[in-house]
This record gives C-alpha cells, sequence and structure tokens, in this order.
C-alpha cells in the first residue's frame, strides 16, 4: 500500500471519526451550549445530508481532475474550518453549521481510494481492498469513543476538536503531497449520472445500498448513547464502552465481508444472507428495548457486524459500471447510502420525541426506532431478492 493510499485510508479515520463523535459529546453539548436531543440529531443529519449532497459532483470530479485535488482541497477547507467551526462554537445552530461543513470535507475521500482501486488494481479483489479500507478506516468510530471520553476528560471538549481540526488539515497536507491520479480514461461516450440511472440492473442494487449502512450508522452515530444514558443511566464511562464494542463489531464485520465474494463464489447472496441478520438484531433490540443494557449491547454488536456488508454492495455495483465513469458510478452508489442515512437521522428524532411524548415511555420510544430500522432492512432485502448476481 502506497504513502497516498495510506494518506487516503487516514482522511477515512478522520470521517469515520466525526460521523460518530456526537454520541460521546452529546452531554457536554447539552450542559455548555442548551443543545438539546433532537437538535443534534439534526446536526448528525446534516453530516450526512451535505456529504450525500456533494457525491455527484466529486464523482465528476473524480472522473474529471483526479482524486488528489478533489480530495486534499475538500478536506482542507471544509472539514478543517467546519472541526474549528465546532471547536469556537457557542450556540447550537453553529453545531449544526459546523457538521454540514465537515460533511462537504469528508465526502471525496473514501470514494477518491476506490476510484484507484477501480482503475489500478484487479477487480477480483475490489471487494477485499475496500472491506481492509472501511476497516481499517473504522478505528476512526473507536477513537470517538472511549479514547474520545478520555482526551475530553483530560482536555475538554474544545480543545480536542481544536486538536482535531489541526490533524486534519495535515492529513489534507500529506493527501495533496502523496497521492497519485490514476491514468484518464479516454472515451468517446461521456456519459453522466443519468446514463448510470437507465441501468434497470442497478437499481435493486441501490435499493439495498440506501437502507444498508442506516441501522448501524444510526445507532452507533446517534442513538447509542441517548438509549444508554436515558434507559440505563449507567456511568458515564459506560456509553463509551458500548460504543467501543459496537465499533469493534463493525471493524470486524468489514474484514470478514472483503473476501466472502471469492470464498463463496456469489455477492448477491453474501448480501442478503448478512442484512436478512441484520434486520433480525434490529427487530430484537425492539423486543428487548429496555430490558438489559449488556443484551442491548450485544445486539447493537451484531446490527454492526451483520450489517457492514457495504463495500461488498458497492463491489456487486461497481461490476456493472462502465470504466470511463467509475467516479460517478461509485459516487452514485455511495450518495444512496449516506443520503438515507441522513434523511434517516434527521427524521428520527421528530419521531423518537413525538413517541416517547405520546407513550411518556422512554425504552418504548426507543424500541419504535430499532423497528423502523429493521423495516427499512426488509424493505431492502425484498428489492435485492431481483438483483442479478455479479462476480468478476
Amino acid at each position: 500500500m502506497n504513502a497516498g493510499i495510506v494518506a487516503l485510508v487516514a482522511a477515512y479515520v478522520m470521517s469515520q471519526f466525526f460521523r460518530a463523535f456526537l454520541a460521546v459529546l452529546t452531554p457536554l453539548l447539552k450542559s455548555d451550549l442548551g443543545a438539546t436531543t433532537e437538535t443534534l440529531a439534526t446536526a448528525s443529519a446534516l453530516w450526512f445530508l451535505t456529504f450525500a449532497a456533494m457525491q455527484i459532483p466529486v464523482g465528476a470530479a473524480l472522473d474529471r481532475i483526479g482524486p488528489r485535488r478533489t480530495a486534499a482541497a475538500m478536506l482542507a477547507v471544509c472539514g478543517g474550518g467546519g472541526a474549528a467551526l465546532f471547536a469556537s462554537a457557542t450556540a447550537p445552530w453553529q453545531i449544526g453549521a459546523a457538521m454540514a461543513l465537515i460533511g462537504i470535507g469528508c465526502a471525496p475521500v473514501l470514494m477518491a481510494s476506490y476510484f484507484i482501486f477501480a482503475r489500478v488494481y484487479s477487480a477480483t479483489v475490489f471487494a477485499t481492498l475496500a472491506g481492509v479500507t472501511i476497516g481499517v478506516g473504522s478505528f476512526g468510530n473507536i477513537g470517538a469513543s472511549i479514547p474520545l471520553a478520555w482526551a475530553v476528560e483530560a482536555w475538554g471538549w474544545r480543545a480536542t476538536v481544536w486538536a482535531l481540526a489541526a490533524l486534519t488539515l495535515a492529513i489534507a497536507g500529506a493527501i495533496a503531497l502523496t497521492v497519485r491520479d490514476p491514468e484518464r480514461v479516454h472515451h468517446d461516450q461521456k456519459g453522466s449520472v443519468l446514463s448510470l440511472l437507465a441501468m434497470p440492473a442497478l437499481w435493486p442494487i441501490m435499493v439495498m445500498m440506501a437502507v444498508n449502512y442506516v441501522p448501524a450508522a444510526a445507532i452507533r452515530g446517534l442513538w447509542a448513547g441517548p438509549y444508554v444514558a436515558e434507559v440505563f443511566a449507567p456511568e458515564p464511562a459506560t456509553i463509551g464502552k458500548v460504543t467501543l464494542v459496537m465499533g469493534l463489531a463493525m471493524i470486524a464485520g468489514n474484514l470478514a465481508y472483503g473476501p466472502m465474494d471469492r470464498l463463496f463464489g456469489t455477492r448477491k447472496w453474501v448480501v442478503f444472507g448478512g442484512n436478512s441478520l441484520a434486520m433480525v438484531g434490529c427487530f430484537a433490540l425492539a423486543m428487548t428495548s429496555g430490558d438489559s443494557l449488556w443484551t442491548s449491547g450485544l445486539l447493537f454488536a451484531w446490527v454492526g457486524f451483520f450489517g457492514a456488508s457495504f463495500p461488498m454492495i458497492l463491489a456487486h455495483g461497481r461490476a456493472l459500471i462502465p470504466p470511463h465513469m467509475t467516479g460517478r458510478g461509485v459516487t452514485l452508489l455511495n450518495l444512496c447510502s449516506i443520503g438515507t442515512v441522513g434523511v434517516a437521522q434527521y427524521a428520527t428524532g421528530p419521531l423518537f420525541e413525538r413517541a416517547r411524548a405520546a407513550t411518556a415511555d422512554t425504552a418504548g420510544a426507543f424500541g419504535l426506532l430499532f423497528a423502523a430500522f429493521g423495516g427499512l432492512l426488509l424493505i431492502g432485502l425484498v428489492a435485492y431478492l431481483f438483483a442479478q448476481d455479479r462476480t468478476d
């Protein structure tokens, strides 16, 4: 793995960190800035929504100007700038604005890596490389649990986030210095996102992509912290432990999924089986909500592990995308994933508050959220049954 890929993976570590760190900072942001659960849910959603909104222009930029300038510029200006705004925030709306900027800054980093994998390496190892990248990058998810809690306790949340802003700028500089763009593909048919949408074979894959990441991202990045704190009221460090276990399970899942297409000779049924088990975990969480902290923690880990099929779904879709549209193709699929997560993050805040107000049952309100996540996976599984299997 060359220095450029290492720098892009480091950037993806930061991306994973930023999408998950609100779960640990929630109590401090509530006490210091007067933020509410709903406003923080909106802030988390803004990260995903702006990240998603940038996927189409990022795809065009990858195909036209390459991954080096695209990733370095956006990460430095928006990622570093957004982290600086977060660190200096004095009102809840500034947290939302900062998360929106950070989402834009993080938008190109994973797809820049995948663009290089698709253009430089053998198609047969794409899923493995993609899974390893997410697995290693997910250590940012781990960093946003107990290590973040320790740093905040030692230095305060503002100083910690200022340090993260500086680290983000340093990584952007490393990308600019070390990444090498693949040779451009010259093709008479330029194509567009509309050309990709006109391919019916991609549709069921896009539906599966749209729902696959929602449960794990929403639980790990937002709802695990409030659920543990409000339903079980444990010691503060316990929230970090629960999110740490789920984060480790997500890393293990990404690494486990990577070689499965070569092992079993199928991508479709690996994805279908894994997401069926993740759906079972969501419904089990709904039925046992509030019963036991450790049962909930184990089920969080279950959903995180079996819901980590994003690289395999992307490999399935990438196999259908023409080479000259690699950038636009992978970012379109990523848009389906991250965009739905953003909408779900935004919608679950009001849904939870209304359910809790109507029933006066906090555990039951969380159970409703978990059941909704299971229902989304069920919809995706039904659509995915119509996908044609594809291996390289």
